[in-house]
């Protein structure tokens, strides 16, 4: 795993401090990955659709 350094407004950490806090997530670290993997995995279904929904024209 590589370590990235990154700037986040204080009240979104202590956003992710009160779900660490709640047992949503096991520390801040974990709840940060798990925000990029939700991005990532939501901006490939949006590929996805966008590839499903072009137009196939018919030969007539």
């Amino acid at each position: 795993m590589e370590r990235v350094t990154l700037r986040i407004p204080k009240q979104q950490i202590e956003e992710v401090e009160q779900m660490v806090e709640t047992g949503e997530f096991p520390n801040r670290s974990e709840a940060i990955r798990a925000a990029v993997r939700d991005m990532l995995n939501e901006h490939e279904e949006e590929k996805t659709e966008q590839t499903t929904n072009k137009r196939s024209w018919a030969k007539v």
